[in-house]
């Protein structure tokens, strides 16, 4: 083998060789993150006709991240108030508004997060009737072990809506107990129909049988002129 044939075969070796380094590692599969769900808990059934869920939160500028978390915290607010608070009277509106859901990230990589929100009653022809108000804190501090960051997004996510849906349902019956409805939900009322004409009663069946006690019934003699004795022309 001379020279050129033998760069030609290291080239066959080392060219994708160097290819396969510059491409690196294949990247982690992306995680499955379940979605936040509080159907299983109990219900909080309150005495209006309605209930509204209003997301007010806002970012808190460039170190919010709350946004990038795979169960977003605003939405997951929203989500907890469509499971739980239900609408078991005839009037009156309950209005939940999420008014802060945010990660904040610091420069040490800590992650603080807040969730805040209330419920505002309001009674037909828009006086109020109660109000309720509920905030949870919490930290997520990195370790020195690489970590997964959207992971810690997660857990912090979940961690803070455990604690909320305590603390907004100690809220609520302490705050607004006699707005919350125990036992069956109270049925909708019945709307009352105007009820129509009673159909006249069917004539009496021609009824064959007769009772055998019964008289006769009286026979009439035909009216004058009726019968007419036979003809005899013929004799």
């Amino acid at each position: 083998m001379n020279r050129r044939q033998f760069l030609g075969a290291m080239a066959c070796i080392v060219v994708p060789v160097m290819l396969a380094g510059c491409g690196g590692d294949p990247p982690p599969p992306a995680e499955n993150y379940a979605p936040l769900d509080y159907g299983f808990l109990p219900k909080l059934r309150l005495n209006v006709g309605s209930i509204v869920v209003e997301n007010h939160a806002q970012p808190l500028g460039p170190q919010d991240i709350a946004a990038s978390s795979p169960a977003v915290p605003a939405e997951a607010l929203e989500q907890m108030a469509r499971d739980r608070l239900f609408a078991s009277g005839f009037a009156g509106t309950a209005t939940f508004v999420v008014d802060q859901a945010s990660i904040l990230r610091g420069p040490d990589g800590v992650l603080n997060g807040t969730l805040a929100a209330h419920l505002d009653i309001t009674v037909p022809g828009g006086g109020p009737g109660g109000y309720a108000a509920a905030q949870v804190l919490r930290q997520h501090v990195p370790g020195s072990d690489p970590e997964n960051f959207q992971n810690n997004l997660y857990d912090l996510t979940k961690q803070m809506m455990d604690a909320m849906n305590v603390e907004f349902e100690f809220q609520l019956r302490k705050s607004l107990s006699s707005w919350l409805v125990t036992g069956a939900p109270v049925p909708a009322p019945v709307q009352a129909q105007p009820l129509a004409p009673a159909a006249p009663p069917p004539p009496p069946a021609n009824n064959l049988y007769q009772d055998p006690l019964a008289p006769p019934p009286p026979q009439l003699s035909p009216p004058p002129g009726y019968l007419q004795p036979p003809s005899f022309s013929g004799y």
